[in-house]
């Protein structure tokens, strides 16, 4: 019998262990354009960690993902510097004191000024955080009063000419297998909070998870499906759409490009990031939610690559 891979990191925070992946051969049907680069299980014993929705990979080579009860984890995924990880709390409300649930699902960051956006499940509303992750405002559209407190903004992108996009997780009736409602503000919401209503149209009875941006301003959206409640089993895809194609009140359409197939060491996959390489490509991280339920689920890392060149333009 093979012994079980050596972590490659032991800090008494987080380890990260190494996954057997299948062969490239038996991958390659599933994930397309996509390269595996690596795999890896994240463990940890301190209380903030779990529960991992959401990720802005850092220009010094760290991740922030950002769980769903408003903790935060700076780590370096395997192949970056290695640094100590930070696992703490987002600061909310005046002086850092709203210490209430904040059930946050989905961020995007301005490099140039520091500051994130937050996109919160429960509330439907969307916070800006300083450089520092400490609370500056909060604003919940009008555009999204109508969604469910449990189906909120699931995936949140600026856009290249500093419009934000929002999207929610399922679509609008359990009629409706494809069409998930979705706000384009103007600018910073907060400044714009009268967001524009459109349509987004997925792969048929998959939720909207998480977007990342490519560097020509496609979006990479991650969609999963719940197969099966107990022992949970989950399904993933990964599709792509123009950013430049959104239209007020009008259907944006994406075309698949990866299918996260249960027969894969797959888990909850919620959050997606992208960092742009040197020769071109995309390096694509994955990383999935465990639900609190560290004996049932697992915090999954995956790190792919992809030529942008390769991928498919969508037309509306």
């Amino acid at each position: 019998m093979r012994d079980p891979p050596a972590p490659i990191c032991r800090d008494p925070r987080v380890s990260v262990v190494p996954l057997t992946m299948p062969p490239a051969r038996m991958l390659a049907p599933f994930l397309g354009p996509f390269h595996l680069e690596g795999a890896w299980q994240l463990e940890s014993r301190d209380s903030k960690f779990f529960g991992y929705s959401s990720m802005v990979p850092l220009p010094d080579g760290r991740i922030l993902a950002i769980n769903d009860a408003g903790g935060y984890m700076r780590f370096s995924p395997p192949g970056a510097k290695p640094s100590v990880p930070q696992l703490r709390w987002i600061k909310f409300g005046p002086h850092g004191r709203d210490n209430s649930y904040h059930d946050v699902e989905s961020v995007a960051h301005d490099p140039a000024s520091g500051r994130y956006w937050l996109g919160l499940e429960g509330r439907n509303a969307i916070f800006r955080l300083n450089a520092r992750l400490v609370e500056e405002a909060r604003i919940k559209s009008p555009a999204m009063a109508g969604w469910a407190l449990n189906t909120g903004p699931e995936a949140l992108a600026r856009l290249p000419d500093g419009r934000f996009v929002t999207i929610r997780e399922i679509t609008r009736s359990w009629r409706d297998s494809r069409l998930h409602e979705a706000v384009v503000f103007d600018g910073d919401p907060i400044l714009h909070p009268d967001g524009r209503k459109f349509l987004f149209d997925g792969p048929d009875n998959f939720s909207v998870v998480d977007m990342a941006l490519l560097p020509d301003g496609r979006a990479l959206i991650l969609m999963r499906r719940l197969l099966w409640p107990l022992p949970m089993r989950f399904a993933g895809r990964i599709v792509i759409a123009d950013t430049a194609r959104i239209r007020p009140g009008h259907v944006w359409h994406s075309i698949p490009l990866a299918s996260l197939a249960s027969v894969l060491p797959v888990d909850n996959f919620e959050a997606i990031g992208l960092v742009p390489q040197p020769d071109g490509r995309v390096a694509v991280w994955l990383m999935s939610d465990d639900n609190r339920m560290r004996r049932l689920q697992r915090t999954l890392l995956w790190k792919l690559s992809v030529d942008p060149r390769r991928l498919p333009w969508p037309d509306n």
